[in-house]
């Protein structure tokens, strides 16, 4: 399942041309929190847009708004959701 999720977690940052920090900075977020922390499989891409918001904020200078990532996942969670997973 992580490979399949950084495989999407490339063409989410590709899309939103994002530094490419913003994209080390996720994926080493990501399994941080999968080496302390089982996950449902349900939740996986959750997690990984709560990082990849986390390391937009962080890095970006213009970080794309939780409202990107709702779409982006195709309304798969809702923005409740995102803010939730990224606390």
């Amino acid at each position: 399942m992580r490979a399949i999720l950084i495989d999407w977690i490339l063409n989410v940052h590709l899309k939103f041309k994002l530094l490419p920090e913003t994209l080390y900075i996720t994926i080493n977020l990501i399994d941080r929190f999968l080496s302390i922390q089982n996950i449902e499989k349900d939740r996986v891409q959750l997690l990984g847009i709560s990082a990849l918001l986390i390391a937009s904020k962080y890095e970006e200078i213009y970080p794309p708004t939780v409202k990107d990532f709702v779409y982006i996942s195709k309304n798969s969670f809702t923005s409740s959701q995102i803010l939730d997973m990224e606390t």
